[in-house]
């Protein structure tokens, strides 16, 4: 997991080094004087030094915003979202400008922590990032022609409700659904409801909400192929003797059965009688 309070300094070579600071507000100030030492040292125009490369930083003109946003909504490396206060008042389904910050720089799209407001600023003028609560909202008004974002743990944002009709992000998928932790994930065998055919998916267990989705391993999706709300659900082990009711084809051994809210039956076979039971084990724990 990456850490908020984490600096990033790249040399000219490409050595990387990582320094924690003690609280947010140092590390701030460590990366803007770090930034000024930089620029005062570089070499002018009229230098002898003009041939040599610049350091890494964002061309805005070479990024592909919509790639960006793909990674920030990925399920496993992606930005965390979840619920803020702000002034007495409580945001669903959002994340700080430093949290965003951060996720840039540890993801390696940008290089330096200017470099990365730079880019969640052209984030937002797309329209792909929303000002969520007083402090972001107020910056977005008075930020005139300088950079809108901020780099600040008490500023919100969120992403665009526009966003519903992007062809990579489902719409059908509740980012509530996505946004809580996640207990456990691991691949598993899932019987169609309409062929009854058996195929492996990647199951995902969360919980504040509690929700198991299930993913295409083939396909480059970020939404899941399906999933339900644990709320009220019945999971049980199946007899390891003979096929169950239920069970279409020759599947035998490791079997689950989980019966959710709404009367619909999921059968499961994990790979171990052992993954079996912690499954059970962790389903029932959000129930």
């Amino acid at each position: 997991m990456w850490k908020s309070l984490v600096l990033k300094l790249q040399t000219a070579n490409g050595a990387a080094h990582f320094l924690e600071a003690c609280s947010r507000e140092e590390r701030d100030e460590w990366a803007a004087d770090i930034t000024a030492a930089g620029l005062e040292l570089s070499p002018s125009d009229g230098g002898k030094e003009t041939n040599q490369q610049e350091p890494d930083s964002p061309r805005l003109h070479n990024i592909d915003l919509s790639k960006v946003l793909d990674s920030m909504y990925d399920v496993h490396s992606g930005i965390k979202m979840s619920s803020h206060m702000e002034q007495g008042s409580t945001y669903s389904n959002c994340f700080s400008g430093s949290a965003v910050v951060d996720w840039l720089v540890f993801i390696q799209l940008a290089g330096t922590r200017v470099d990365a407001v730079t880019l969640a600023s052209a984030l937002q003028e797309e329209g792909c990032l929303r000002p969520v609560g007083i402090k972001s909202v107020e910056a977005l008004r008075t930020a005139g022609l300088t950079q809108q974002f901020m780099d600040d743990s008490t500023a919100l944002y969120g992403f665009s409700d526009s966003l519903k009709k992007r062809g990579s992000v489902k719409a059908e998928t509740s980012a509530v659904e996505l946004s809580g932790k996640v207990v456990k994930r691991g691949y598993l065998l899932k019987q169609g409801h309409r062929r009854k055919n058996w195929k492996v998916r990647l199951f995902v267990l969360r919980s504040e909400p509690a929700f198991l989705h299930y993913y295409d391993p083939t396909k480059d999706e970020l939404s899941p192929a399906g999933g339900f709300s644990l709320r009220s659900c019945l999971v049980s082990s199946l007899n390891d003797n003979g096929v169950p009711s239920g069970v279409s084809g020759n599947i035998q051994g490791n079997l689950f059965k989980i019966i959710t809210q709404g009367e619909t039956h999921y059968f499961i076979q994990a790979p171990t009688n052992q993954e079996k039971m912690d499954w059970i084990d962790a389903i029932r724990q959000q129930t």
